[in-house]
């Protein structure tokens, strides 16, 4: 029991009231930091896991149909899905596109859309809707990283605020020290104590946050590849079923 009695006790609660003002500001500062990001890797982790999902959904009942454009004729949708924005786009597009040559749009609703009838579709109007896909690609990985920027701020300015507030209660520790006279330890060891408090959490903060920043970009560069080779696919899907042969 002495054993234990006698080994130092790291008592954040002491070490917050021994700080300064300045320290103590930048301390709440930090919570307040700390709960910011915890929000935003809560709230973005579980928009990407629906998006995830929502999207192996999509993948797998777009390529089970033989025609691309038969999920948008079923009115089926995949909410969460990012491919799935792109798809609904991509196909409105097409129908923009198809009407331009006298084809009705509502046509999109019949069976037989790789007949000769519908294969009107030129080059130049290919690059037209493959624009529009790529637009929605981009679109969608903005959407995607939004936040992430907040989130880096935390992993990158979190240990220097907790920095800063070292130094700072530091110096103010050492200042007093020199105006009373009294050099022994125990004069300046709370303020030092609550300095230090500062640099502790400040790094409870950015640790956490670092470690949900690089899984949540893992995730969105997963995400925004399965776009890409969709959008390739679509609109490869279309030149095949709709554009006019050279």
């Amino acid at each position: 029991m002495d054993m234990f009695s006698s080994l130092p006790i790291a008592d954040m609660g002491t070490a917050f009231f021994d700080s300064t003002a300045p320290g103590k500001a930048i301390v709440l500062v930090l919570f307040l930091g700390s709960a910011w990001a915890w929000t935003i890797m809560v709230t973005k982790g579980w928009q990407l896991r629906c998006a995830d999902r929502a999207t192996e959904d999509f993948l797998s009942a777009f390529r089970t149909e033989r025609n691309p454009t038969a999920l948008f004729t079923k009115r089926e949708s995949y909410p969460g899905s990012p491919l799935n924005v792109i798809y609904t786009e991509g196909c409105k597009a097409l129908g923009s596109e198809l009407q331009a040559h006298g084809v009705d749009p509502n046509d999109l609703l019949m069976g037989n859309l790789t007949s000769e009838a519908h294969r009107k579709l030129s080059l130049n109007q290919l690059e037209t809707l493959r624009a529009v896909v790529d637009r929605n690609v981009a679109d969608e990985a903005l959407n995607l990283e939004d936040q992430m920027g907040l989130l880096a701020t935390a992993v990158s300015a979190a240990p220097f605020l907790g920095l800063l507030g070292t130094v700072w209660g530091v110096m103010d520790a050492f200042a007093g020290m020199a105006a009373s006279g009294n050099a022994a330890l125990s004069a300046v060891a709370p303020g030092i104590s609550g300095a230090l408090l500062t640099t502790i959490v400040g790094l409870l903060v950015a640790l956490p946050s670092m470690i949900g920043y690089n899984l949540l970009s893992s995730k969105i560069r997963s995400i925004s590849v399965q776009m890409d080779n969709f959008a390739q696919e679509f609109v490869s899907a279309i030149q095949n079923s709709y554009v006019i042969e050279a």
